[in-house]
């Protein structure tokens, strides 16, 4: 079982080989592959996390809750295969994922559309499913080995310096524990303590959009095979990812004032908005947004009326190139957050690593973000693998930096071609639009290039 530490007054000094900042799935999966290797699983490891995590994450697996969660991924094959390895793919509650073939992606100013098709292209998992994936796991390989991972949970670090003698980092905890480690591992987000302390800087900016996300189930009991929809509206891209049973994880980037306006709409209104937006052109879609800011009491009558005849002037056949409309809403689901790009200058220092969202944020469009961070532990827990069995300081920059050469420069052209995409679609510039939906069809035609690009997004591609 875990060693758990938890706050007492007397202040205790410990020294381990790695310590680990972030009990997200980017920290958990950095753990559990480092006490997977033969290689690494002597090292003494302690995982430090803010919040509570245990309970809550083994009641997830032993007592599912009746709703999916609005926090949602999409998993890569890649992603899906490194888990496995480690073997915590299996401690999953695979009943609670889903995967699919099929990527459908529109424009909502011009139409142009390109299908991407590969057999389980991605997997929709909950993150706390993979969060409590991993601590199952963890658990596993902890009642199998004398070193055990210790998890310091509901802790928080207070401060961050260099031990005199050694020049180590030195962790203060808010439960009085000091920790000296050999290598610091930042897994604790965009606003990383541990960047911070190792003075890496993080260029980048906002984007002035929200991800507004909800929770749905499909109206229609038809039966289709699991499809991801896309539709690029000018003022930000509305996914509709498949979940089991009928449901679906949408995520709606937009603009500030309509994320606000999104989430103050009650449950009728929001279903009736989301198939609105993805059905209706952007000028109907601008008119109802001026209806719903105003509050007026026709907003249900318009839009159904516009659907209505939307769908009047649908061939049967062409019905199946939108997705289904949505009925039901998982109630309390609706939520927003803020959408930036940020890169950090580089992931290592002496004693020092950032790993996911402490090195890199992007747009959610294309679902990487969190598939490039569990990239970032296998090339690390690499790393680390080779300096130890070459008898290496494993905090030595000269260490870590095989990581930072691997990494950093696929994550920059990645985080590139997000940024790309999203200005390209930001816009009902006429000429560009028909630049883009031009391209659109000439990819779309293209088998072979087509392909490449549902490798790269799989991650199934030579690299």
């Amino acid at each position: 079982m875990f060693q758990v530490i938890r706050r007492f007054a007397t202040s205790v000094s410990n020294v381990a080989d790695i310590v680990i900042i972030g009990g997200g799935p980017a920290g958990l999966t950095l753990g559990t592959a480092l006490k997977n290797s033969p290689v690494t699983k002597h090292l003494k490891i302690h995982l430090v996390e803010g919040g509570k995590i245990i309970e809550p994450l083994n009641s997830f697996l032993e007592t599912p809750p009746p709703n999916y969660l609005n926090r949602v991924v999409s998993l890569t094959p890649s992603t899906i295969g490194f888990l496995d390895s480690i073997g915590a793919w299996s401690h999953f509650n695979q009943e609670r994922t889903q995967s699919y073939d099929d990527i459908v992606t529109y424009d909502g100013v011009s139409g142009a559309r390109m299908n991407f098709e590969h057999p389980d292209i991605a997997t929709m998992v909950e993150t706390t499913n993979i969060q409590a994936g991993l601590l199952s796991r963890l658990n596993e390989l902890n009642s199998q080995q004398e070193v055990k991972l210790v998890i310091q949970e509901d802790t928080k670090v207070t401060s961050i310096a260099k031990d005199s003698i050694t020049q180590w980092p030195t962790l203060k905890l808010s439960n009085g524990d000091s920790l000296t480690c050999r290598l610091l591992v930042g897994c604790d987000g965009y606003n990383s303590p541990v960047r911070h302390f190792a003075g890496i800087e993080s260029r980048g900016w906002s984007y002035n959009r929200w991800g507004v996300v909800a929770t749905f189930k499909f109206a229609d009991t038809e039966f289709r095979f699991p499809t991801g929809w896309q539709r690029f509206l000018p003022t930000g891209p509305l996914a509709l990812l498949p979940l089991p049973n009928g449901y679906t994880s949408m995520v709606w980037s937009t603009t500030p004032e309509l994320a606000e306006m999104l989430l103050s709409l009650d449950e009728t209104e929001f279903l009736s908005m989301v198939n609105a937006g993805t059905r209706l052109s952007t000028e109907e879609l601008s008119m109802i947004y001026d209806l719903a800011k105003s509050k007026s009491p026709d907003l249900l009558e318009q839009i159904q009326w516009r659907l209505n005849l939307f769908a009047g002037k649908l061939k049967p056949a062409d019905e199946e190139n939108f997705p289904l409309q949505v009925s039901e809403i998982v109630t309390g689901s609706r939520a927003r957050f803020p959408l930036k790009l940020s890169h950090a200058d580089t992931y290592v220092e002496d004693r020092v690593a950032l790993v996911g969202d402490a090195a890199h944020t992007t747009h959610p469009l294309a679902g990487q973000g969190l598939n490039m961070g569990q990239e970032d532990v296998k090339s690390l827990v690499g790393a680390l693998e080779r300096a130890t069995s070459r008898g290496l300081d494993i905090g030595n920059s000269l260490a870590l930096e095989p990581y930072f050469s691997e990494r950093w420069p696929q994550n920059h052209v990645l985080l590139g071609v997000m940024d790309k995409i999203h200005k390209i679609y930001s816009t009902d510039f006429a000429p560009l639009v028909a630049a883009r939906s031009f391209g659109v069809d000439v990819l779309n035609s293209l088998g072979p290039i087509k392909d490449f690009m549902v490798g790269r997004i799989s991650g199934n591609s030579k690299r």
